[in-house]
């Protein structure tokens, strides 16, 4: 594994969001000194909040798997989730899904438990198909999360290099992982609305489920096996305690601090000395690209450094003196409205959970509409949308208020980048937030359109605004040419000690994966080949 070479002993980190804390923490568990640079007034990045006159929202991601990856940021500074007082419950059911023809199934992790709710709702053929599915989802988590969501590639020949790496890609080959989801998923389930539940995670990754590689079943392992789960204080609360054990274990943590751009000096020949990363394997070495020497603030503030890790969305490379890859493709955007709904008129609604996703009737059409080539994309012509409504499990979200009891409220319709659809979505968007609404209150939502106050509604200008590449907040798809190795690299070519961090890099988008950049992007650093020994399947208290 290459890595950093030179000193390496004061490390920035840019961006205060999942990557880049954790990466901090990982850093400053090694012994590095670390300071890292925030521009908004809190850390969070897309985990964090929207703040109103009484009450706080999550503004990114609302679906959180795999919570033993923060405790491993956690354990890299001797801290536990009771150190931050970083309380996090497994949800059951972790989704519940509505359909066009008025059904429903509820998606467990618990295998006896999910295997009777698919008898229920599809009868007992079906409930064995899900088991035999079960175990082909376990399997090909298995095969990948070491070997190639846990790691760092310098090359694709990586993936061959050693034994233990050839036989993880014969078992994916072998389990189909290089077929397609939606078919293989089709081979052990017949009732589309099954294959609908195991294959919606494909949009995480920016592809139609029966487009995307089959090894993408890791990420509905991760939530129909593993289980979702929530933390007190909402998802904004990670990166809350996150902080805090960093802070706390010697880290500078700086907000308000907007970076300008990172100022360079060119590399220097040298022979690296005792103090390098990696001198052993890099005693030859020489300095080559730019070399970052500060990060500089808008305000004029320099912050001096051995090496940085940047966790600007690809779109904002450019800005830091670096570019994207040429060609990339990025995954569909998004329209999220975050307010308040009256708790009385949410408990008539037909579904009353956490993440409520509601289908409609159209599926494969769906996708050819929001994930279409450049040009090409329309908005949804029979949405799916997904509910999120945290108070039921954290009733402290309540908002008590004259008029009586409201609780916080987010709908999330994915839609077109802005790329496949450059629509002007400062005019568009209130209008189309209104159809949605009317959707749902066909759709048994009473009360949806004239109860819900709307506080803040993010379009792809939005994510634009923010620097994300074609106004997504997925990054970039996963394509074969943009997987694995053949994503964009964390240690880009042409700098010395500058390593990238986030969903853009590897090993991708959601949660997990951006926790696991973080981490790899501090192994660069420190030249850490060691693997992570953590049973990425620990149980979590209800």
């Amino acid at each position: 594994m290459r890595s950093v070479v030179g000193q390496t002993n004061h490390v920035v980190v840019i961006g205060a969001g999942l990557a880049g804390l954790a990466a901090a923490l990982h850093l400053r568990g090694a012994g590095r000194e670390v300071t890292v640079l925030e521009r908004a007034d809190h850390p969070g990045g897309r985990v964090g909040r929207y703040r109103f006159d009484d009450y706080d929202i999550d503004s990114g991601a609302t679906v959180l798997t795999m919570p033993e990856l923060i405790d491993e940021a956690l354990a890299a500074v001797g801290r536990t989730r009771d150190d931050v007082s970083l309380r996090i419950h497994r949800l059951a059911p972790a989704y519940h899904a509505r359909f066009a023809d008025g059904s429903d199934i509820r998606v467990f992790d618990d295998a006896d438990t999910m295997a009777a709710e698919v008898d229920r709702a599809c009868g007992p053929a079906e409930a064995r198909g899900y088991r035999r599915l079960r175990d082909w989802l376990d399997r090909i988590y298995a095969a990948e999360f070491d070997d190639f969501m846990d790691a760092n590639f310098d090359s694709p020949l990586d993936m061959v290099r050693t034994r233990r790496s050839r036989t993880a890609l014969t078992a994916l080959a072998r389990l189909g992982g290089f077929g397609r989801l939606g078919p293989r998923v089709r081979s052990y389930v017949g009732d589309e609305r099954l294959t609908r539940l195991f294959t919606f995670q494909a949009l995480y990754a920016g592809m139609a489920p029966d487009r995307a590689l089959a090894l993408y079943g890791a990420i509905p392992n991760m939530d129909t096996c593993q289980g979702v789960y929530f933390p007190e204080g909402g998802m904004r609360a990670i990166t809350t305690a996150l902080a805090e054990a960093f802070t706390a274990a010697g880290g500078q943590l700086v907000l308000g601090a907007e970076v300008d751009r990172i100022v360079y000096s060119r590399g220097v020949q040298r022979t690296p000395d005792r103090t390098d990363a990696n001198p052993s394997r890099e005693a030859d070495a020489r300095v080559r690209g730019r070399r970052a020497e500060a990060v500089r603030t808008t305000d004029g503030r320099d912050f001096p450094c051995d090496a940085v890790v940047l966790t600007a969305d690809l779109g904002s490379l450019p800005r830091f003196g670096l570019r994207a890859r040429r060609g990339l493709r990025a995954s569909p955007s998004a329209v999220v409205a975050h307010g308040t709904i009256p708790a009385a008129i949410a408990a008539r609604w037909p579904v009353q959970a956490h993440h409520t996703i509601d289908f409609g009737a159209a599926w494969a059409q769906t996708f050819a509409e929001i994930a279409a080539r450049p040009g090409r994309g329309r908005l949804m012509s029979d949405p799916s949308l997904l509910l999120t409504r945290p108070a039921l499990t954290d009733p402290g979200q309540f908002v008590d208020r004259a008029q009586g009891r409201f609780e916080p409220f987010s709908v999330l319709a994915p839609c077109p980048n802005l790329t496949a659809a450059p629509l002007d979505w400062d005019r568009l968007g209130p209008a189309y937030l209104n159809e949605l609404l009317t959707v749902l209150e066909q759709r048994g939502y009473t009360g949806i359109t004239e109860h819900f106050t709307v506080d803040h509604l993010d379009t792809p200008a939005t994510w634009a605004a923010q620097g994300m590449i074609a106004g997504t907040p997925f990054s970039v798809a996963h394509l074969f040419r943009q997987t694995g190795p053949f994503r964009s690299r964390n240690l880009p070519r042409g700098m010395d000690n500058v390593v990238l961090a986030g969903c853009g890099t590897t090993p991708g988008v959601g949660v997990p994966t951006t926790l696991l950049s973080g981490k790899l992007a501090a192994a660069r650093i420190t030249g850490d080949r060691t693997r992570s020994r953590t049973d990425h399947r620990v149980s979590v208290p209800t």
